[in-house]
């Protein structure tokens, strides 16, 4: 963490030639501005929401202020730059498009409660405390070093309430002893800088982000990716039984006739042999289309998604524009949740057409399925959702669905990726 560089810098005898006082100094000051601020906008949004809760129309606003620190977080991990350059990074996840989904999300997260609390303690006793500090270690030196220029004007002045300089050598004096209080104030100031950032960053900053959340989650994940591997295992089984399996069985048996018969049955038995060894050749190739298509080796995602939408029974158009190859398990997932996305459109949707888009956009690939369906997509429903999260987490992607009632449906996937080689 940066802050401890402070803290080092602390115990420098040339502190004050480095830069850190003068941003502990920035940080406090906007500090306490923000703290009145805020104490202010939550006084008055809790008095507004109090009066119209009798009326039950405050009720909404007072609960709303549950959600105050969100915004005064990100205000926080901006202004902790001042004081602490190491990179503030928001704790929250990404919500799914909706109020009510960033809603539900926001209440399961612990940040939620650790920003209100934060806010709660800078109101009550971090800003009253700064604005000591600042008062008596800045604004009292600052006004006595200004003592020289202030006797010039009226001819005496009292310092501090209590000091009254009518002299140049008093003013001097005065002047000098402002100098030595600031310099000595600095290092305090200081010290209650750092430890307010260290603070921040404890409550407003991810924590490898809320671990027991994203292990939770990954159990969850793991768990159903273990399911989705045994369903797909028996449907493979189940293919291959009653399909390639039962077509050489016949095969094997209509072989064997035609060895024993002679002249034209023998001949119309071969090529009744020959017509289920290509059904079954079909069908076999069909199987490891859907366990890893060739085309997708062979020629890339492009070509690949767009085998895909000539086989979708809704009209589907492609535009993806890759620079070049991705690895292989970037291609497979994405192959895979487009052929996924593509039969959810098929079977529940009622669309008209759909499109596939996709790019490489800051690293990351990121693929978009579009159709003008009815909408009301919903993992939770059993349409497949579920399980292409989870294979998109395993490479640490995202996947967002808008899909409002009435359509239409966006399903964006973005998937950190590397290039390897130019594309064909």
């Amino acid at each position: 963490m940066q802050s401890s560089a402070a803290w080092r810098a602390l115990l420098r005898r040339d502190l004050l030639l480095t830069s850190w006082p003068w941003r502990s100094l920035a940080y406090l000051i906007t500090g306490v501005l923000l703290g009145e601020v805020i104490l202010v906008v939550f006084l008055i949004a809790l008095f507004t929401s109090t009066v119209l809760a009798l009326l039950l129309v405050g009720i909404p606003l007072l609960l709303a202020l549950g959600f105050i620190g969100i915004p005064v977080a990100a205000l926080e991990r901006r202004r902790l730059r001042v004081i602490d350059p190491e990179p503030a990074v928001t704790p929250h996840r990404e919500p799914e498009p909706g109020l009510r989904e960033w809603i539900a999300l926001r209440l399961q997260e612990q940040a939620t409660w650790r920003e209100l609390a934060y806010v709660i303690l800078l109101v009550t006793v971090l800003w009253p405390i700064e604005l000591l500090a600042v008062v008596f270690g800045l604004g009292a030196p600052a006004s006595m070093i200004l003592t020289p220029v202030l006797r010039s004007q009226t001819g005496e002045i009292r310092v501090l309430k209590f000091w009254l300089v009518s002299t140049d050598w008093e003013a001097f004096a005065a002047l000098a002893a402002g100098v030595v209080w600031l310099a000595l104030a600095l290092y305090p100031l200081t010290l209650l800088a750092t430890a307010h950032g260290m603070l921040a960053r404890l409550l407003l900053t991810s924590r490898e982000p809320e671990m027991g959340q994203r292990l939770d989650e990954l159990t969850r994940s793991r768990t159903r990716l273990v399911e989705a591997f045994q369903v797909e295992r028996r449907r493979i089984e189940r293919d291959l039984h009653d399909g390639a399996q039962q077509r050489l069985v016949a095969l094997t048996m209509t072989l064997g006739l035609a060895k024993l018969s002679e002249g034209p049955e023998a001949a119309e038995l071969v090529g009744r042999a020959h017509e289920q060894a290509k059904l079954a050749l079909a069908e076999i190739r069909d199987l490891i289309r859907g366990i890893h298509p060739q085309i997708l080796t062979d020629r890339g995602l492009p070509a690949a998604l767009a085998d895909v939408a000539d086989r979708s029974p809704v009209p589907v158009e492609v535009s993806v524009e890759l620079p070049a190859r991705l690895p292989e398990v970037v291609e497979s997932i994405a192959y895979f949740v487009v052929s996924e996305a593509l039969a959810n459109v098929a079977k529940h949707s009622g669309a008209r057409e759909a499109s596939v888009t996709g790019s490489v956009d800051g690293g990351r690939l990121v693929v978009e399925i579009r159709d003008d369906g009815s909408g009301g997509a919903d993992a939770a429903r059993g349409t497949g959702l579920a399980g292409l999260a989870d294979r998109v987490s395993v490479v640490n992607g995202r996947l967002m669905l808008s899909s409002p009632p009435g359509g239409p449906t966006l399903l964006r996937v973005e998937i950190p990726c590397t290039s390897t080689a130019p594309s064909e």
